[in-house]
């Protein structure tokens, strides 16, 4: 009788401690697919668009709540599904580029700068000087304008037009990989 209790002790401590830890994982599950959907989620950078910001490799933490508060500013570095244009294209996979023009704003790139409504911008991240013509274009509501900092080799809006807001991801705040490049993005 007593080896039959301590048999049945110790079949419902297995019996709890697989419970337990199902439950465990369970939630843990939840909470990743909860934190990745909702609120942030790591990415890395597979091309040179970004040069010299992000290097090819880079892994970055992009924040996809903020923007469910605060519009979008100019110089956020945004990550955003492909657009209309470039599904036809057959691009399927998430951009990164950084925000130049908001919703209403007049943009011209000419001589070897970037204006936005009839100003020059100070732009000291970028590879190179834009080495070609463009615009002026308006940007549409509820839209933005999206350059790589690598002007001269960036598929980008200046090929391919605006970023429907509804099509941002969200914004790169944390480079976390190289770990010799650790930092927040500007």
């Amino acid at each position: 009788m007593f080896h039959t209790h301590q048999q049945k002790s110790r079949q419902l401590q297995k019996e709890n401690i697989f419970w337990e830890a199902t439950k465990t994982i369970g939630l843990s599950l939840v909470i990743a697919f909860g934190i990745r959907t909702f609120v942030a989620e790591a990415r890395y950078i597979p091309s040179g668009s970004m040069e010299p910001t992000l290097q090819i490799n880079d892994r970055l933490i992009i924040d996809k709540i903020s923007y469910d508060f605060l519009p979008p500013q100019r110089g956020d570095i945004i990550v955003f599904n492909p657009t209309q244009t470039l599904i036809a294209e057959n691009y399927h996979e998430a951009f990164i580029k950084r925000i130049i023009g908001l919703p209403g704003d007049k943009v011209e790139v000419k001589n070897g700068l970037v204006y936005v409504n009839g100003s020059p911008l100070k732009e000291n991240y970028i590879e190179d000087k834009p080495d070609y013509q463009w615009g002026p274009v308006i940007v549409p509501k509820n839209s933005y304008l999206v350059l790589g900092d690598n002007r001269n080799n960036s598929y980008d809006s200046h090929y391919w037009g605006f970023v429907p807001r509804n099509k941002i991801i969200g914004r790169a705040i944390i480079r976390f990989y190289p770990f010799n490049r650790i930092g927040f993005l500007n």
